[in-house]
């Protein structure tokens, strides 16, 4: 070995091909927001003009409430939309997503009329107007403060043309798709009872309750006497003379005023028994024991059977609230009575119970409700004595008078507390009630039917949600579509001034709508009460006292539900307006369903001969975000977690301080800025079917993930900065290792690809960190570095390891573009020129698929082999280590014993290539009856490991100490002792180092 010139040996390091990159290691703030437009807004426009037409994706927005900041939920709900339009834009599709906010309903009218207090006219129609204008302003501004927030996320999307419903193009597509249900006679008016909220003074969708468990109410058993009885009752001796009494058990006492009947089972047998303190009593055969404990006192029974049929129709009692000359009122027939609980008798009010007006609709007898609006009792609830209730909330005060005046007249048995489930208005919190009002509905139950269909060919995502979704079609038979609000799209019904009747028609709606197209839809609040140009001609020529405008505005529901509308056509072979609906699973009674109703009804009313379809052909439901002790995100418990904060990396603990340097130069901790591609990996690494966690630690986990990437890709930019793409070698010509390398890749993006297309993502954030971690970085990266760094610039070997990267920097970028498209923008801005001709830019390809000579099956095998040997030498040297008898790896030597059995192992077919791989100096190999090498023996240090091949058959490997001397350039030990001297080079680093110099 010939000596090398002094100034070489002196640098060596000089003489290596260390990575080198621009790409930083952290997160630079400024950076991110230059890459922010282009991979959001440039990249929306882009695809909009360069991709086909004919493969549209169409992701329909389930429009956010205009009303308060973001949380993580929203988030979440954003983020997961976009990773699909950005996984449909991969597969070569033209993606339209064009986001939309839900901006009319309650809580933004409550905070314009709280900030308009001064302003009020009370009950005038100027509140109305300066009510909408203020709520209109708040809307604004939230919708603006949202949209900037949705961005710093990179959404892409088309923000420019977003939609809100108080648009007045939203608005007139709205009223059109009411005026078809109007034709279709599937809006109609009636006198009935709905969810109210005393609370904020409206009408409720079933979809605007929420159920508290815990609710406790003062339940009641009362007693009503009958009046007359059936005639073989009548005539048996041992009720003669005696007074006999109905018994029934209630939950809300304060709907008695209204009692018009008590509802029997028909098929239930009723028994008549005597309280030495109540009386004669009948109650169901099946509650008499219950009675008993209830009451403390065992009951005498009197008349032992009774069938219910025989007392239907044939039994009337006294009200208790009526005056005393009132007509009796009967018992009746209902399947809803059970035989376990209460007493088998149920007090029936039509004007407080949905299931007590329909059993009293039928035999003709009306709904009466004394509460007004605000849950308070009315002078008709008790008309002998209006001041005993008048006034008095039904949920407080009045429920306690009204029990009060019942145990006056001697009717109360017993009362208790008792605890129930209980609906609640989602937005006051409040409890609400039962009430009949006049409202308007739209008819579900005759379009139900069509709706489920609808749903058959319909993917869900979960597959739970199908059951959901169904349940909530199937129990829902008409939908109360009116509120008695100011802000909100106003039902266009026209109300007779002397009769009060309604006119509602086709013709009475397109005449309305002419006209707010004309002065816009604020005009219906504005323009004076008497003006007749909101009335059609036709009905100003049959009517001398004229009609006025109705108040009523329409459901929020039905303004978001009919947003689908908001999508030019339905196209493609599915036939619908949108490809996908993605939202929380709250909205299976919410927005998914108003929207499968409105565009069934649609369907029905224009004709359509097919069978219905759904709006959505993939519908997608995500959980709610909780901390990381299973607990709802809340501003009073304190754990409310900011997006922002997230972004930012405060909520991590700050850098470590380095030695002698003020942080940040101001005193101030710095923090590691993980951007939004953190809160993004987030998102995509959750199973967002279920309840998401949020928390410190959680982010943490994130954060190292997103770290392994960006190392990940400097690596990758670094070893490949020299790198030309016309040098690519051919697949045969690749070393093992590589070849094994590709198999992982195929394997991970194939894997990745599958879970994005079935949406799950984080089962594709799985394949990709236990790629990048263990297939990547422990195996092939350590694998490969001495080829990389110490070869030759153009020698076939390293090229052949290049050759490998170049694929898996090309695959990696597509595979995390969807989920971190901030880290691939920035990949690609520090990608070589010569690299960049080669390629589309990352976010705008089509993916290309793995070579399939990639996935050759007997490379697994190989691998597997390779891994069993290495793990067993991986242990040995920890061992070595911890006895501090070696440092790096390189410092030692491998000899590998085989079982005989093993004549196809990929250890005897690619021994030259088992230094590398194991990452050590020297790897020999021999059957396992034949002898040991000699330097084994005379090591300094040895271990030795038995393994089983995964083919079958055991074998041993040792590890000792070197046999020979380190070359200082490539650090293995393969220089012979007794050729070693101070500044000497391995012979293969020779000749590299000897080229570089003939170059020089």
């Amino acid at each position: 070995m010939s000596e090398l010139p002094r100034t070489l040996a002196r640098s060596w390091s000089s003489t290596l091909k260390l990575p080198k990159s621009t790409f930083p290691a952290r997160v630079t703030p400024t950076d991110q927001t230059k890459y922010l437009k282009r991979c959001t807004d440039d990249l929306y426009a882009w695809q909009r003009r360069e991709r086909p037409a004919d493969r549209l994706f169409v992701l329909h927005d389930g429009p956010p409430y205009a009303n308060g900041d973001l949380h993580v939920g929203h988030a979440l709900n954003k983020i997961l939309k976009d990773i699909i339009c950005r996984v449909q834009l991969g597969a070569g599709k033209r993606v339209r997503y064009v986001p939309g906010w839900d901006c009319h309903g309650l809580p933004i009218e409550l905070k314009a009329l709280e900030a308009r207090k001064d302003a009020r006219e009370e009950g005038g129609i100027v509140d109305a107007a300066v009510t909408r204008k203020v709520a209109r302003n708040l809307a604004e501004k939230t919708v603006k403060k949202q949209m900037n927030g949705f961005r710093s996320f990179v959404v892409m999307a088309d923000w420019e043309n977003h939609w809100k419903t108080m648009d007045k193009d939203f608005e007139k597509r709205q009223l059109g798709i009411f005026r078809e249900m109007v034709e279709k006679g599937l809006i109609y008016r009636r006198f009935k009872p709905v969810y109210w909220s005393p609370s904020t003074g409206t009408a409720l969708a079933e979809a605007e309750l929420e159920y508290k468990d815990d609710h406790v109410s003062t339940a009641a058993f009362v007693k009503f006497p009958l009046v007359t009885v059936p005639s073989h009752l009548k005539r048996d001796p041992l009720l003669q003379g005696k007074d006999i009494s109905a018994v029934i058990w209630t939950t809300t006492p304060w709907t008695l005023p209204a009692n018009a009947a008590i509802a029997i089972h028909p098929l239930f047998q009723y028994t008549i028994v005597e309280s030495a303190a109540h009386g004669y009593l009948l109650v169901a055969q099946s509650r008499l024991e219950y009675l008993e404990f209830v009451l403390k006192e065992d009951l005498s029974v009197i008349v032992p059977s009774i069938l219910g049929s025989e007392l239907v129709d044939n039994t009337t009692y006294q009200p208790l609230f009526k005056a005393a000359n009132s007509e009796p009122q009967p018992l009746i027939a209902a399947d809803f009575v059970t035989a376990d609980s209460g007493t088998g008798l149920v007090h029936c009010a039509p004007g407080h119970g949905m299931e007590d007006y329909e059993a009293c609709l039928s035999r003709g007898i009306l709904a009466f409700a004394p509460v007004d609006d605000h849950g308070k009792f009315t002078d008709l609830a008790m008309p002998d004595d209006p001041k005993r209730l008048s006034g008095k909330s039904v949920l407080a005060d009045g429920n306690v008078a009204v029990l009060e005046y019942i145990e006056s007249q001697g009717q109360l048995l017993f009362q208790h507390r008792y605890g129930h489930r209980y609906p609640y208005d989602w937005r006051s919190k409040q409890p609400i009630i039962i009430r009949a009002t006049e409202q308007w509905f739209a008819d579900v139950a005759d379009i139900q039917s069509s709706a489920l269909k609808a749903l058959d060919d319909v993917q869900f995502v979960p597959a739970a949600g199908r059951q959901r979704l169904e349940n909530f079609v199937k129990n829902r038979s008409e939908w109360c579509i009116s509120r008695q609000r100011a802000w909100g799209v106003p039902i266009p019904a026209l109300y007779h001034q002397g009769t009060g009747e309604a006119v509602l028609t086709k013709d009475s709606v397109s005449h309305i709508m002419s006209v707010i197209d004309e002065r816009g839809i604020n005009a219906w609040w504005t323009d004076d009460a008497n003006d007749p140009s909101w009335i059609p001609p036709a009905l100003r020529e049959t009517s001398s006292s004229g009609y006025r405008r109705g108040t009523d505005t329409m459901d929020v529901w039905f303004d978001s539900g009919t947003s689908w509308a908001e999508v030019e056509t339905p196209y493609g072979e599915h036939g619908r307006p949108a490809d996908v609906y993605l939202e929380g699973s709250d909205q299976h009674r919410g927005w998914f369903q108003s929207g499968l109703l409105t565009y069934v009804a649609h369907q029905l009313a224009s004709g359509q001969t097919d069978a219905p379809r759904a709006p959505f052909k993939t519908l997608i439901t995500h959980g709610f975000t909780l901390d990381e002790e299973g607990r709802k995100m809340s501003k009073s418990i304190g754990n409310v977690m900011e997006p922002q904060d997230i972004m930012a990396g405060t909520l991590l603990p700050p850098l470590k301080q380095k030695k002698g340097k003020k942080q940040g130069g101001d005193g101030k901790p710095v923090y590691d800025a993980l951007g939004p591609d953190a809160l993004r990996l987030w998102a995509a690494s959750s199973d967002y079917t279920r309840d998401v966690v949020m928390g410190k630690q959680v982010l943490q986990t994130v954060h190292t993930s997103l770290h392994k990437y960006r190392v990940t890709f400097k690596l990758l930019l670094g070893a490949l900065s020299d790198f030309r793409p016309e040098n690519k070698v051919q697949y045969d010509q690749l070393l093992l290792v590589d070849r094994i390398a590709l198999l992982h890749l195929s394997e991970m993006t194939l894997a990745a690809r599958t879970a994005c297309e079935k949406f799950e993502f984080y089962k594709a954030v799985s394949a990709v960190n236990r790629w990048a971690n263990l297939e990547f970085s422990a195996f092939y990266m350590e694998a490969i570095k001495d080829r990389l760094y110490t070869y030759a610039e153009n020698s076939p070997s390293r090229r052949a390891a290049q050759t490998t990267l170049f694929h898996i920097y090309q695959h990696l970028q597509e595979v995390l573009g969807p989920i971190t498209p901030l880290l691939v923008e920035e990949t690609w801005e520090h990608t070589p020129e010569a690299l960049k001709a080669a390629f589309e830019h990352p976010l705008r390809r089509t993916v290309s698929k793995p070579d399939p000579q990639w996935q050759d099956p007997s490379l697994s095998g190989d691998y597997q082999e390779i891994v069993t040997v290495h793990s067993a030498i991986k242990s040995m040297l920890e061992k070595a280590r911890g006895n501090k008898q070696t440092g790096s790896s390189l410092q030692s030597f491998v000899h590998i014993q085989l079982p005989n059995t093993a004549t196809q192992s990929v250890l005897q077919r690619k021994l030259e290539e088992l230094p590398d791989i194991f990452v050590v100096s020297s790897v020999t190999l021999t059957g396992s009856e034949e002898a040991l090498p000699d330097t084994i023996a005379s090591a300094d240090w040895q271990y030795s490991e038995e393994f089983e091949l995964p083919i079958g058959g055991k074998g041993r490997v040792y590890v000792y100490s070197p046999q020979a001397s380190k070359c200082p350039r490539c650090w293995r030990y393969v220089i012979p002792q007794a050729e070693a001297a101070a500044d000497k080079a391995c012979n293969r680093c020779e000749e590299v180092v000897q080229g570089l110099n003939g170059s020089a």
